[in-house]
């Protein structure tokens, strides 16, 4: 009997535990949909200027600041730079998009 209401709990722990996740799943959903409006204006001012789409001396300070976020919070470095490797490179590839449809050339 102990046996089948510690797998009855362990499931009900489940189901907690995946209601969580999914909350946090459409939150960063959610935020990433707001960092991409955000980047998307960056890139609009940037087009309208004539800078670059990439500013590497950028990405290494915020690289270095997310790595220093992540050892703060218990969550692996290196899976947070590549996070934010993955998340900067679309950022970029939409940036070169607004800057080539605003008659921009890459400089950068």
């Amino acid at each position: 009997m102990n046996e089948e209401k510690d797998m009855a709990d362990a499931r009900a722990a489940l189901v907690d535990y995946r209601a969580s996740i999914d909350n946090i799943d459409a939150a960063l959903i959610h935020m990433l949909a707001e960092r991409f409006r955000c980047t998307k204006a960056v890139g609009e001012l940037k087009a309208s200027h004539g800078l670059p789409p990439a500013d590497p001396a950028r990405e290494q300070q915020q690289i270095a600041r997310l790595r220093q976020l992540a050892k703060d919070a218990h969550l692996d470095p290196d899976f947070a730079e590549k996070f934010l490797n993955f998340v900067v490179r679309e950022v970029i590839r939409h940036h070169e998009h607004i800057a080539a449809s605003n008659g921009v050339t890459k400089t950068g």
